[in-house]
């Protein structure tokens, strides 16, 4: 069995924003050379996260309101962890869109359905945030 490590690193211009990182991570399955196996891909910062959805405009929209509407970033002053901060919102964001996904490599690609597309989520950006790539098989 092999192993393969890669940090992908994003600093968004904006507080928020999805990025499809699909692309990216099959780039990453063919520098591997792993045909068959499983990739785990991680956000390693508590306010940003991967998932998996559509790549779709209007879904990235719904994706943004639903949040907001479940943890809206303002007023500050209703979390209890802005004291000195004011990201108590990203961190609620990111326990509901997840850390992580494994996605199955199946003759060296992802094994994805239809419309899967595999996003970085930002929650709190306009910082350095990594995110971790995994790839074990054979």
């Amino acid at each position: 069995m092999k192993s393969f490590r890669h940090e992908l690193w994003f600093n968004t211009t904006r507080r928020r924003d999805l990025i499809n990182i699909t692309p990216t991570l099959q780039e990453l399955v063919d520098k591997s050379g792993i045909q068959d196996g499983l990739l785990l891909c991680n956000a390693m910062h508590i306010t940003a996260s991967v998932f998996i959805n559509d790549d779709e405009s209007g879904l990235h929209a719904d994706i943004e309101n639903w949040l907001e509407e479940l943890a809206p970033e303002k007023p500050y002053s209703r979390y209890r962890h802005n004291r000195g901060e004011d990201n108590a919102d990203a961190h609620l964001k990111r326990t509901i869109m997840g850390r992580e996904v494994v996605v199955a490599v199946t003759g060296g690609s992802l094994d994805l359905g239809p419309w899967e597309q595999v996003f970085y989520g930002e929650f709190d950006g306009m910082r350095r945030k990594r995110v971790l790539v995994k790839i074990i098989g054979g």
